[in-house]
């Protein structure tokens, strides 16, 4: 059985269209950018973390998956994307055919990766978390009015 990869995610055309429009949508109402740029660093960073922990490369690979979808829920609303994102993450990996096991991890890190509710439950939550913390590159920045800068500006 083939296991599903980032670069099979990277290639998608449904997650595709839901980081870009997540990042029109939110650069319409002044927040940072959470497109492919931002989706790939995650990814890349949530996959190092583990590997330099020395976790299996399925593991490290799960790492790369969430950190490349953990945005999409943006598309739907800013709030709370995290919960939304995990349940259409859900039904992407599904189609895609990943197995329960790999499912369960995944999408718990999506729901966990906010920081107003978010938790590390899990060593690919943790790695997810620490990866999308890390972004703090100013051409992220769209909100060009100081008095209105939010906490990821």
């Amino acid at each position: 059985m083939l296991k599903v990869t980032v670069e099979d995610l990277k290639k998608d055309h449904e997650i595709s269209v839901y980081l870009t429009r997540s990042t029109e949508y939110l650069g319409r109402i002044g927040f940072t950018e959470h497109g492919k740029r931002h989706a790939t660093m995650i990814s890349d960073r949530a996959y190092n973390v583990l590997k330099e922990l020395d976790y299996e490369e399925r593991d490290c690979e799960l790492a790369a998956i969430a950190g490349y979808i953990h945005d999409i829920g943006n598309m739907v609303n800013r709030y709370n994307h995290g919960g939304t994102g995990a349940v259409m993450a859900y039904t992407i990996l599904l189609r895609l055919g990943l197995p329960p096991e790999e499912i369960a991890l995944v999408v718990s890190a999506i729901g966990n990766h906010e920081e107003e509710r978010g938790n590390a439950i899990n060593h690919i939550a943790s790695a997810l978390i620490l990866a999308d913390k890390s972004d703090v590159h100013r051409s992220r920045v769209t909100n060009k009015d100081f008095a209105t800068f939010e906490i990821h500006d």
